[in-house]
């Protein structure tokens, strides 16, 4: 017998009864990893049709945690190839989110993580071979981009639709920016950290249009309860710019301000210290492959979506 590889909610994609249980009114505010566990495992009970129990067994808690510590490993790891082996297990996943009542606000954080997923796959193909040159040419020299990937994820983004929710928030989001000093055209950040969902939140404990971590969130001068004001569409934008201009203020470049708001403050400066280095490019290869796929990301969407090239974003006034 198998053991069932996957998170318990992935179970879903081969629940079609799954789709008739009763839905709850509402989510639970946030569901530990055990309460996700014990779900999984009551749906797989009462709906698993018996040729399925007989080829798979239910994972075991230590099976989940292990693969959740895997997953999360990915993403923190340096190797583009490793993290985009997630994809299926993660698209999976994803999948199952979406049938499970009252779980869509996860669903956002995850889907903007698989597309991190898919571009490390992108990212991690090996290059064609370059063409032969004629006899007696030199080959041309080698040009280092300025922001790695980002040609990458600008070909990505481009053809992408409008988040649902784009019409109604992005206006205040950036008047929100706006009116902390901050150019408004990075207030596209919250369609990378959150699909443009107010209610996002991230099995680790972030939450909100721009993801914050409860620690960040008070230090930016959010309520994280009672009400939780990282789901506050226009105190979370004003809080977002502020840590944003802090970091600019830091790091003197706004792919390396984006660098530091996804991976932490202290692993960029690490990382530049350790590299003798003084923008991302320098310093890319040694920050996590989320992070790698995460600046010029959120790069290539400023461009697609408010026309601003990543060199013309201006400092933070």
């Amino acid at each position: 017998m198998k053991p069932f590889a996957l998170r318990p909610l992935v179970f879903l994609l081969a629940l079609p009864l799954a789709a008739q249980t009763p839905a709850p009114k509402t989510a639970p505010a946030d569901p530990t990893a055990d309460e996700l566990f014990r779900l999984g495992q009551s749906l797989f009970d009462q709906l698993a049709p018996p040729e399925i129990k007989a080829q798979y067994e239910f994972p075991s808690q230590e099976q989940w945690d292990a693969f959740a510590v895997r997953l999360q490993g990915a993403l923190e790891g340096g190797s583009l190839a490793e993290l985009a082996a997630y994809e299926a297990e993660a698209r999976a996943a994803l999948a199952g989110l979406r049938l499970l009542p009252g779980y869509a606000d996860y669903a956002d954080w995850l889907e903007q993580r698989i597309d991190e997923i898919q571009g490390a796959k992108q990212a991690a193909a090996p290059l064609p071979p370059p063409k032969p040159l004629p006899p007696g040419a030199k080959p041309p020299p080698r040009v280092v981009p300025l922001l790695p990937h980002y040609d990458l994820w600008l070909a990505r983004v481009r053809a992408r639709p409008l988040p649902v929710n784009a019409a109604r928030l992005m206006p205040r989001l950036r008047a929100a920016f706006t009116a902390e000093g901050v150019p408004p055209e990075l207030a596209w950040l919250a369609e990378a950290e959150s699909s443009l969902n107010p209610a996002a939140r991230s099995p680790v404990g972030a939450k909100g249009l721009f993801q914050f971590m409860p620690d960040t969130a008070k230090a930016m001068g959010l309520g994280t309860f009672l009400p939780d004001e990282r789901t506050d569409p226009d105190k979370s934008a004003r809080a977002a710019a502020r840590y944003l201009k802090t970091l600019h203020g830091q790091f003197g470049s706004w792919p390396l301000a984006l660098a530091a708001y996804n991976a932490g403050e202290g692993r960029v400066r690490r990382a530049l210290t350790a590299r003798g280095a003084k923008d991302f490019a320098g310093v890319a290869a040694a920050l996590p492959a989320e992070t790698r796929m995460y600046v010029p990301k959120v790069c290539a969407l400023v461009a697609v979506r408010a026309g601003v090239a990543p060199e013309k974003i201006a400092a933070p006034k």
